[in-house]
């Protein structure tokens, strides 16, 4: 057996398992003044091992008998007392309880005093000494009683006490109270010296008898002594020192003793009421704490368990609890003294990670005291947002020709979440693009959201694509979100202007027909080029890069038509070659060159000639150049007038006229007949005559002519066809033309219109 006592009152035979009692028990000694008297013990069994436990309670007997504090009680008591005069005597004490302590008291017999039982305001019982007869102190001065007190055991046990009855001679009136009970009331916490009550005793003798003097009862404890004080003249009763105690009423007995030689007293009850003040504060403990919660807890959810306590009895000790109310939280009564903080409303940790609630509690004291405990519950993430891309789209702008490997941009997605539920991966989704599939054209960092290239874009293959990244945490169950990212290639200047027209095949020079006579603006031709490049790396323009006349074409920047600066001369050459230069705009720009051949034909020739060199123009002449041609030139006309003024002269006078048909053989006409038309009015004055070679002539040539409308008037004016000289006269009757081959490459027409011509 085990007990927590430093004595063991019981044991028991392992053997036969009997309990006996191992030693007197004294329930006295145990429990003093308890009502109830428990032992407890552990009774441990062997094989198997167990453990009971045993509570004892301990029966109180009639073993203590009454007993007195003092061995002997002194009364002195004047002999001049009329019957009636009353004595207070001691009260025993007895440590049984119930019906085994004091029940009642006897006085041993005597024929001038008997034992009475007073009852006070509370309703306790004191024995008084009654005085029966009047006292004659010559003939006793003194008597010896025996006060007995009983409890009311079986059997019965009692206890006395000597009482010595001193009869006195003078003094023979005691003190005596205005009231038998007193009663008062002070603050719990009232100062020393504050005053309680003013007890206040009369007495009838003169003279030193007369005087009172007031002090506390020997039967009042000596805690409330210490507690209180009362005056020995005035009977103020005060406060002594600090009022801790339990009980709300106190009771102390006061005594008022005169001066006489031999003193009479007499006593009063007081009662005290120690009126609460509300100095004790409210006591909030926690007693659990459930931290951190999740955020997805309903409400409801119990969070921690706290027990408030206020000292203070009455009003003073209710209490009333509360949180701030814009807390998702609520406090909730519980058992007495006991509250749940509860979740009143879903909680969102990524608004709020943790919370300090401050618990307030005031009683109902006036002033009330109020107390604050703070608890700092913090809140546990969940998987409970899915990741957000920072934008709805993301446009990404990509130069072509890239190299492999290259950064084209960083997606970026947000999770609040914490943790593994806010960690974030990042993913291409399946998709194909130009019929290829994504993961052949890009590569994507999980981690960080970096997107690369995987090859060389072409803008002119690829110009714009989209594909889908998807963000996903890493909770459980993982949410995820997914965003549209759009690849915009932008151009860069890798392609040259290519020429779509004129074309020229196997290398050779394309070949523009242009008439002889074109006039001034004449579109010769519009080079046509193309540039796949985009935006001003397409924007194209056209520059002569070479020209072999450069005062006979200009070529327009914009459109590219290449036009003549003026009209066409008979001086110019027969064949024209110009490089036109089609140049882009991008940095650095790119060109392509096309040479045109220009052929100055009235209609399109059997065989091309060849354009390599022979179209090439003179080289640019200086001074003296010019000087020494010009000189050449006038010498030479000056030669070609004489030998046409010879062949003039020797026609006239070798060729006969018929009048109805031509003047020469017609084997000779036939042999150097030409077409002769008038040209339109548009290309040349109404003079000049266009005449084509239809023998062994090949060329086109222009001649002035003159025509006259009669005999008299059918002369040729001067001119400058051919030729023929200005001094030259024929007579034709008929329209006709004579042609007079002068050299292998030269020959001489004239129009002679006859009198019947229309």
């Amino acid at each position: 057996m085990i007990t927590g006592s430093s004595k063991q009152y019981f044991n028991i035979n392992a053997s036969t398992g009997a309990l006996f009692v191992n030693e007197p028990i004294d329930r006295e000694q145990l429990c003093e003044l308890k009502s109830v008297c428990l032992l407890n013990y552990e009774l441990v069994l062997e094989n198997p091992l167990e453990l009971y436990r045993m509570e004892f309670k301990v029966l109180d007997i009639n073993d203590n008998s009454p007993s007195f504090p003092l061995s002997e009680y002194h009364i002195n008591v004047p002999e001049f007392l009329s019957p009636g005069a009353r004595f207070t005597l001691p009260n025993a004490q007895d440590l049984d309880e119930g019906a085994n302590s004091v029940q009642n008291y006897t006085l041993s017999p005597d024929e001038h005093f008997y034992l009475e039982m007073q009852i006070r305001g509370d309703g306790s019982k004191y024995p008084e000494l009654v005085l029966k007869k009047a006292l004659d102190r010559e003939q006793q001065a003194t008597h010896r009683l025996v006060l007995t007190a009983k409890d009311g055991g079986n059997p019965p046990k009692s206890g006395d006490v000597p009482v010595v009855v001193t009869v006195l001679d003078t003094n023979d009136n005691a003190p005596e109270f205005e009231h038998s009970v007193y009663r008062a009331s002070v603050l719990e916490n009232s100062p020393s010296g504050t005053l309680v009550v003013q007890v206040h005793a009369t007495d009838l003798d003169e003279g030193p008898n007369g005087e009172v003097r007031y002090s506390f009862s020997n039967t009042t404890s000596a805690d409330l002594q210490r507690m209180f004080s009362v005056h020995p003249h005035t009977g103020e009763v005060t406060v002594n020192g600090v009022l801790a105690v339990q009980r709300p009423l106190l009771e102390m007995l006061i005594e008022a003793r005169d001066n006489g030689a031999f003193g009479m007293s007499s006593t009063a009850k007081l009662l005290v009421e120690i009126t609460d003040v509300n100095n004790h504060g409210p006591e909030i403990t926690i007693t659990s704490l459930s931290s951190p919660i999740p955020e997805d807890a309903v409400p409801g959810t119990v969070i921690a368990l706290l027990s408030i306590l206020d000292k203070d009895p009455g009003e003073n000790g209710k209490v009333t609890c509360q949180i701030s109310e814009n807390l998702p939280f609520q406090l909730k009564p519980s058992l007495q003294n006991y509250y749940s903080l509860v979740t009143s409303e879903l909680l969102d940790r990524e608004l709020i990670s943790e919370y300090n609630i401050t618990i307030t509690a005031t009683d109902l004291g006036s002033p009330p005291l109020t107390t604050q405990k703070t608890v700092w519950v913090q809140i546990s993430d969940v998987n409970d947002n899915a990741p957000v891309f920072s934008a709805d789209a993301f446009d990404v702008f990509v130069e072509e020709n890239n190299p492999l490997g290259a950064f084209l941009y960083q997606v970026s997605a947000s999770d609040p979440d914490i943790g593994e539920n806010g960690r974030i991966s990042y993913v291409l989704r399946n998709s194909t693009v130009a019929g290829s599939a994504l993961t052949s054209f890009l590569s994507m960092n999980l981690a960080n959201g970096s997107i690369y290239a995987k090859c060389a874009f072409d803008f002119e293959q690829l110009r714009s694509f989209h594909f889908q990244v998807e963000a996903k945490d890493s909770g459980s169950p993982a949410l995820s979100a997914a965003v549209t990212v759009n690849v915009y290639i932008s151009d860069q200047n890798d392609n040259a202007p290519a020429i779509l027209y004129p074309t020229s095949q196997n290398g050779s020079v394309a070949v523009e027909v242009v008439p002889r006579l074109a006039d001034e603006d004449y579109l010769v031709t519009k080079v046509v080029a193309d540039d796949d490049d985009n935006a001003e790396n397409a924007w194209l323009s056209y520059h002569l890069a070479h020209s072999s006349d450069s005062t006979l074409f200009q070529l327009s920047p914009h459109t590219g038509e290449l036009r003549t600066t003026r009209s066409m001369r008979s001086t110019d050459f027969l064949k024209h070659k110009v490089v036109v230069v089609v140049r882009d705009h991008g940095d650095p720009p790119l060109s392509s060159t096309v040479t045109v051949g220009i052929l100055l034909a009235d209609t399109l020739p059997q065989a091309l000639p060849d354009f390599d060199d022979s179209g090439e123009p003179p080289p640019l002449l200086n001074a003296t150049n010019i000087y020494l041609i010009v000189s050449l030139a006038c010498v030479s006309f000056i030669f070609a007038a004489f030998i046409f003024f010879l062949a003039v002269v020797r026609l006239c006078r070798c060729c006969t006229c018929c009048c109805d048909g031509c003047c020469c053989p017609a084997d000779d006409y036939k042999k150097y007949c030409y077409s002769v038309h008038m040209l339109p009015s548009s290309h040349l004055p109404p003079d000049m005559l266009e005449v084509t070679g239809v023998g062994k002539l090949t060329h086109t040539y222009l001649y002035r002519a003159s025509v006259g409308l009669g005999p008299s008037n059918s002369s040729i004016p001067n001119g400058d066809a051919g030729n023929v000289p200005s001094s030259s006269r024929s007579q034709v009757p008929g329209p006709c033309i004579q042609v007079q081959q002068v050299q292998s490459d030269r020959l001489s027409a004239v129009l002679v219109h006859g009198m019947n011509g229309s």
